[in-house]
């Protein structure tokens, strides 16, 4: 039987790995039928299609499945110069300070939702750790960092869920997907005006006020960033850290070690990144006919960056398979690579490290509930929908 790579297959939800590894090792340059694109999956050609966007173009979007309107307007779907116009305003607003403002009032709302996980473990019973404390401290940080009200934090979680999903059965966004990205984009439009009106010591008034030699985001720019954070800084940043629980629920011995020494922690973040990262595929438009590993790719053909395959390509990663602590792989593609690796990089790492100081304190032991996990329906991105832990 001929082989096939099929972004929204459940199987590849699931476990991305094996068909990863034939894709590496037998089909480097591959067309695969059910998305309608190239797939690269080499560590190699993956960094180098990053390191080349004049080559290997974001403008027509980056996203496997793309939203109307989208494409070519935000930092990640945009080539330079205007990518490097956008990405320096941005930039210049994201300031340590403007991160910094936000980690005690995000321990204080750790340790409340800590408490109730606490008093639910004491009694005996599971707990889901996306649903009932993942999900919800990445709502929080957002809200800390945009100062927004907290009427409406749920349904801000709940359309941010929805705008990274893909119907795995039409194999494309559905009308509720598009629904939750308008939602999402009209929130920030309204949140974007009340902020010009009233403008405070936060990421949203500093995204408004940054200015570089006199020039400024327009407001569509801003909206689309902020759309574009909500949807990223809630379910991706929350996926990812449902990913590395997953870990340490599977790895007794590194848990432990963490538990230890907490110092470890930024290592295993790093690992995890490597080895789980929910980023998993992202999309390139060709500019010009390339050939790689003996086949043609046209211009104006897609093709998708298989991260999560190139994170576990022994030709950059000995032993990739394995979970290793002591590893440093400093070069992995868990935040991708070249004029758009993530600008929220430093906050995803600070916020993961704060999150699992606190939560390795208050839940040292634990294991998984289930066995068989249902998994986001995403062709970006892998996390489990649920994850019930308890004690022990």
């Amino acid at each position: 039987m001929a082989f096939r790579f099929d972004p929204y297959s459940p199987a590849i939800d699931a476990d991305p790995f094996p068909a990863y590894k034939v894709l590496r090792d037998e089909h480097p340059c591959f067309w695969s039928e059910e998305a309608g694109m190239w797939v690269l999956s080499r560590y190699d050609d993956i960094l180098a299609a990053l390191t080349n966007w004049k080559v290997y173009s974001s403008a027509r979007g980056n996203l496997i499945d793309e939203f109307p309107g989208r494409a070519g307007s935000t930092l990640g779907s945009s080539d330079p110069p205007r990518h490097d116009r956008l990405r320096g305003l941005i930039q210049s607003a994201m300031t340590k300070r403007a991160l910094d403002h936000i980690l005690e009032p995000a321990r204080a709302s750790i340790a409340q939702h800590l408490a109730g996980i606490v008093a639910r473990i004491d009694r005996g019973d599971s707990f889901d750790f996306i649903a009932d404390f993942g999900g919800r401290i990445t709502v929080d940080l957002l809200f800390y960092l945009f100062a927004l009200p907290r009427e409406g934090a749920e349904q801000v979680r709940d359309n941010a869920i929805l705008m990274v999903q893909t119907d795995p059965v039409t194999r494309q966004k559905t009308e509720a997907h598009i629904a939750a990205f308008h939602w999402t984009a009209d929130y920030a439009e309204a949140l974007v005006q009340e902020r010009k009106q009233n403008p405070g010591d936060d990421l949203l008034s500093n995204f408004i006020t940054a200015e570089i030699d006199g020039e400024k985001l327009l407001d569509k720019e801003v909206q689309l960033t902020v759309t574009t954070l909500i949807m990223a800084g809630i379910e991706s940043l929350s996926g990812f850290m449902g990913m590395f629980a997953l870990n340490l629920a599977d790895m007794p011995d590194v848990r432990r070690a963490l538990v230890a020494d907490p110092a470890l922690i930024p290592d295993a973040i790093e690992e995890s990144l490597r080895f789980n990262t929910s980023a998993q595929r992202f999309k390139r438009c060709i500019q010009v006919d390339t050939e790689l590993h003996g086949r043609t790719m046209k211009a104006g053909d897609f093709v998708m960056l298989a991260y999560g395959s190139g994170n576990r390509d022994e030709r950059m990663f000995a032993d990739a398979d394995i979970y290793d602590l002591a590893r440093r792989p400093k070069r992995h593609l868990g935040f991708g690579g070249g004029v758009h690796s993530c600008l929220g990089a430093m906050l995803a790492r600070v916020a993961c490290q704060v999150v699992f100081e606190e939560f390795l304190k208050a839940v040292p032991e634990f294991s998984r509930v289930d066995r068989d996990l249902a998994w986001v329906p995403s062709s970006n991105f892998r996390s489990p929908a649920k994850l019930l832990l308890r004690k022990g």
